[in-house]
């Protein structure tokens, strides 16, 4: 199935995405640094679909020097209502997600602006989920995982993950307790033998998100995002 079923206006890129069926492609929004050239990072977009805010990560991402893409995982489909995001999240066919993430990681690693050897990954709630899970797929070729207030399902399996971990959570996320951070942290030690650098922010749940007041947390964000942008500089060569 095409991803070409719903239209985006912040799409500006397509790309191959091939799974057991045949090819396929999907779609994002991608932007270049102003030099033209930076390593390259995956952004995994939040369960409201690839929104504004998602766009203004990735230009301030190309903004820093990183040439960024933000694959649509919804097919071009947003909301800002939680009851229809969870609907879109849970119609969203994990096998697909992790093939559209793979499609990107591809698109990246054969971008002639792309100067890293290998792709970084940063996403948002299910999108920091979403970077845990392909870092442990995709192996070698993620070379830093930055996942924000998102945990994976409990059997994920780590053993191939290799990138370094940098997470970002809140202390009163009542969604992914502090507990369960740290149970993930010591999974993915066990399993791989990476140390996982883990960050928690006198903040709730999405403290990043400016276009929900309720949520936002300048403080935490924008040390959050200071660490993270130092975290793939130093990671992706």
């Amino acid at each position: 199935m095409s991803h070409a079923e719903h239209e985006n206006p912040r799409q500006n890129v397509t790309f191959p995405a091939t799974d057991a069926a045949g090819a396929d492609h999907a779609h994002g929004y991608l932007a270049v640094p102003a030099a033209g050239r930076g390593p390259g990072v995956v952004v995994v977009q939040e369960w409201w679909g690839l929104t504004d805010h998602v766009v203004a990560i990735v230009d301030r991402l190309a903004a820093e020097g990183f040439v960024a893409l933000a694959p649509d995982l919804y097919g071009g489909r947003t909301t800002h209502d939680a009851a229809e995001a969870m609907t879109f999240l849970r119609e969203l066919p994990p096998e697909r997600a992790a093939r559209d993430l793979a499609g990107a990681v591809s698109y990246l690693e054969g971008h002639e602006a792309v100067t890293s050897g290998t792709v970084g990954a940063v996403g948002f709630c299910m999108g920091g989920a979403f970077v845990l899970s392909l870092a442990a797929q995709q192996g070698g070729r993620i070379g830093a995982a930055v996942p924000w207030y998102g945990l994976p399902a409990d059997e994920t399996d780590f053993s191939r993950l290799t990138a370094p971990v940098l997470g970002h959570y809140g202390e009163s996320d009542a969604s992914i307790p502090v507990e369960a951070v740290h149970a993930t942290a010591e999974r993915i030690r066990a399993q791989s033998g990476v140390e996982p650098e883990l960050h928690v922010y006198p903040a709730g749940h999405a403290f990043y998100n400016d276009e929900r007041p309720e949520a936002y947390d300048r403080a935490s964000a924008e040390l959050a995002w200071e660490r993270t942008t130092g975290f793939l500089r130093r990671h992706l060569s």
